[in-house]
């Protein structure tokens, strides 16, 4: 391209409109995305700064403390959120859980976000015969059982943290592809892209500095809500035994251990059940904020 022709797409670029977004002033205003906020920050910080904040070597079992009871309910036990079924303590498995559940949230979000994102691209914006062939390999995805997928890789690849990865990944690529492709397929019709076309831009050029970074915002949004379903997906996988190996502190596999003491040792289920709740919520509510004022019309 012709650098008098880059001139002239700088100005086409420059005759958009720029809107001023300050960020911080709005979220003051919402009182339930600042406490979303919180929440997640107290989830990642948990997982970043385990080894310091948990007390207890999270695998060490005692047997001589087995279903002790917690001693925030009064208990004399060194255990602050009680123990398990083999003494090992509650309170630093929940910690470290937390790695775990972050982990596939972010890494399963990412992988599902990098396959929709250029599937939905080229899937709005060449059109045509490409776009019937993601859009029926989308609908043949959405028609699979995600559990019964799950079960058919678990049982070929076997059980772990990547595994889980990559089946969330192939799973819900899906819906970062068809919510880039209507965006892309409307923001492809507008004059500023059309000027850029009659300009000489290419179609690389076009997509990377004209569509890409207005659809960036409904990707984050989309992929926040994303991570606290990723959470609970990991959670139920692992509940069922096709997620973690058992030997790994994870709130899925600590409800399972938990399914038989639930009457007489509540405790055993009931933290890492606030664990996960916690943690979906304030993604939850984060991702509310988000699409509040990034994308108010994105209907997820």
């Amino acid at each position: 391209m012709e650098p008098a022709v880059y001139e002239q797409e700088e100005q086409v670029q420059q005759t958009k409109p720029k809107k001023k977004f300050r960020p911080g002033l709005f979220l003051l205003k919402n009182a339930s995305g600042m406490f979303g906020l919180l929440l997640v920050i107290i989830s990642v910080s948990c997982a970043l700064f385990a080894p310091w904040i948990a007390p207890m070597d999270p695998t060490e079992a005692q047997l001589t403390s087995r279903l002790a009871p917690p001693s925030i309910s009064g208990a004399d036990t060194e255990h602050l959120l009680g123990a398990d079924q083999i003494g090992r303590d509650l309170f630093s498995r929940i910690i470290y859980g937390a790695r775990i559940s972050l982990m596939v949230g972010f890494f399963g979000v990412l992988l599902a976000m990098v396959v929709g994102t250029i599937l939905g691209l080229i899937s709005g914006y060449v059109g045509k015969w490409m776009d019937d062939l993601i859009m029926r390999l989308a609908d043949i995805q959405l028609a699979f059982p995600f559990i019964l997928f799950a079960i058919i890789i678990m049982s070929v690849l076997g059980t772990g943290i990547w595994k889980i990865v990559i089946i969330l990944g192939l799973t819900y690529w899906v819906g970062f592809a068809r919510l880039i492709r209507g965006q892309v397929m409307s923001l492809k019709e507008l004059e500023y892209i059309q000027a850029a076309k009659a300009v000489g831009g290419s179609h690389l050029r076009i997509i990377g500095k004209h569509i890409f970074p207005n659809v960036v915002s409904s990707i984050l949004v989309l992929g926040t809500l994303f991570i606290a379903e990723f959470i609970l997906l990991e959670a139920s996988l692992t509940f069922l035994g096709l997620g973690v190996d058992p030997t790994i502190p994870s709130w899925g596999g600590m409800l399972s251990d938990s399914r038989n003491y639930i009457s007489s040792a509540w405790w055993t289920a009931t933290f890492p059940g606030i664990a996960i709740m916690i943690t979906v919520l304030g993604f939850n509510l984060f991702g509310d904020w988000l699409r509040d004022k990034f994308d108010p019309n994105l209907d997820v």
